[in-house]
């Protein structure tokens, strides 16, 4: 052990990384749940059985290979953010895109991912996006997970046309629409959504590790009695991992061509680089491994490969895009140094597909309430932003409101970045303080004009 991860190297033991492998676990593994939600037949469509499945495979497998070959304390799983909108992309095609030719585009853009992180193009697009607006997009997309999570659990009930059940269709693509709060007297599923928020926020105030995975347990034996999980299926069921429906190898490639969703390639690509570059680097510099400048570079450039590697990979399984999780710095803050601690970590996720029963009765009221704790969580980002400056904050607070008023993370994207080159122009040619424009702005910014002026808003 002490060979292969180099424990005595970096301060730390056998005992002190599994421990932080626990913990890793324990604050990550509500995906398990909350992956099926999205992805799975309330979502976007994919049999709950193979979503499981490749959660927990893949998740297992690209983390194993993270701690093995980067040997950094970072696991992976299917990101929070991107199954949202995987989901969004499915529910708001009006058919023309299914969920196989969804994971398509998540294989093309792992494709691309690897093609960027071997020619080190990634790198240089990290370079050309200022700062504020990795924060905003970070920020914007947890409140995007936010209003989905309040819809799932009918703590916000959308309706479009009076019939319409919104539990079927979670995510609205309508300018006509009712906005109402659920009666958690007259509906069960509410009023249990409103107790696990409430047990969870509780939990994450005493500072109790895994606190979103406890709290889903919590509240789904509290539905029990309240008459809203239903534990009908565990009579009878086996506790052996299923192979039955399962989404692997079905993704379709020359669909994803075929309907012409490169923009939706691109768009898993982009907020994929910022997502992981952020966690990465923000892990390792916590974990002390970026001390040593060029050593810690190749270590990050090591970690990319997997991560990229692990897009595609999970495409092939039958999930969206497997990526690094924030989640790993509890188990650096548990003492976690080394590959050891995601290698325990990966074990676990295996170890899950025995409880794949278990799983699969908890009520969507006992884990969209983590969505919202989750967009707590990432909206923490927003005090990075300098808000006293005018040409930060501007782009910035346009990426995070279009987000979730316009119900597309690609709109905010899009408007964060041509605000920010427009306005840094101007700020240039009136103002004696420059500010450099990378040039990849400049085409990325005229791309999305074209594309808005071209195909419109839809």
């Amino acid at each position: 052990m002490d060979r292969l991860f180099r424990l005595r190297e970096n301060g730390t033991t056998v005992r002190t990384e599994i421990i932080a492998g626990l913990t890793t676990f324990m604050t990550m593994a509500y995906i398990l749940f909350v992956n099926t939600l999205f992805l799975g037949k309330t979502g976007a469509g994919i049999p709950d059985h193979g979503v499981f499945f490749a959660t927990a495979v893949g998740a297992g497998l690209v983390t194993l290979a993270m701690g093995f070959f980067a040997n950094i304390p970072v696991a992976l799983a299917p990101g929070m953010g991107l199954n949202a909108y995987f989901m969004t992309v499915v529910l708001t095609s009006n058919g023309q895109i299914t969920w196989q030719i969804a994971l398509g585009a998540v294989f093309l853009s792992g494709i691309i991912f690897i093609i960027l992180t071997v020619t080190k193009v990634r790198q240089m697009l990290l370079t050309a996006v200022p700062d504020n607006l990795k924060v905003a997009i970070t920020v914007g997309i947890g409140l995007f997970v936010t209003i989905i999570g309040m819809k799932l659990s009918n703590i916000m009930m959308v309706s479009v046309t009076p019939g319409t059940d919104v539990a079927q269709n979670p995510v609205l693509n309508s300018n006509q629409f009712n906005i109402v709060l659920g009666n958690f007297i007259h509906h069960k599923d509410t009023a249990l959504a409103l107790i696990t928020l409430l047990i969870i926020a509780v939990l994450m105030v005493l500072r109790v590790k895994g606190a979103l995975l406890i709290g889903i347990v919590v509240a789904t034996l509290i539905g029990i009695p309240m008459g809203v999980t239903n534990v009908s299926g565990l009579s009878g069921a086996s506790w052996l991992p299923s192979f039955s429906d399962l989404a692997v190898g079905k993704l379709d490639i020359a669909g994803a061509f075929g309907v012409g969703i490169i923009e939706i390639i691109l768009i898993f690509t982009f907020v994929e680089l910022f997502d992981t570059f952020g966690t990465l680097v923000g892990t390792a510099s916590r974990a002390g491994l970026l001390k040593d400048k060029k050593k810690g570079e190749k270590t990050i450039g090591k970690a990319m490969l997997v991560d990229a590697a692990g897009v595609s990979t999970g495409a092939l399984l039958g999930t969206s895009t497997i990526t690094a999780f924030v989640e790993s710095s509890s188990g650096v803050a548990e003492g976690g140094r080394t590959g050891l601690t995601a290698v325990t970590t990966g074990v676990l996720f295996l170890l899950a597909l025995f409880i794949a029963p278990l799983a699969l009765v908890v009520p969507s009221a006992a884990t969209a309430p983590a969505l919202i704790i989750v967009g707590v969580l990432m909206m923490a980002q927003i005090k990075e932003i300098d808000w006293t400056n005018f040409l930060e904050a501007f782009p910035a607070f346009l990426t995070i409101v279009f987000m979730p008023f316009t119900n597309s993370i690609a709109n905010g994207i899009s408007f964060g970045i041509v605000s920010y080159t427009i306005l840094t122009a101007l700020n240039n040619l009136f103002a004696a303080k420059r500010t450099p424009i990378h040039w990849l702005l400049w085409i990325i910014s005229i791309l999305i004009v074209l594309r808005y002026a071209l195909l419109g808003g839809e």
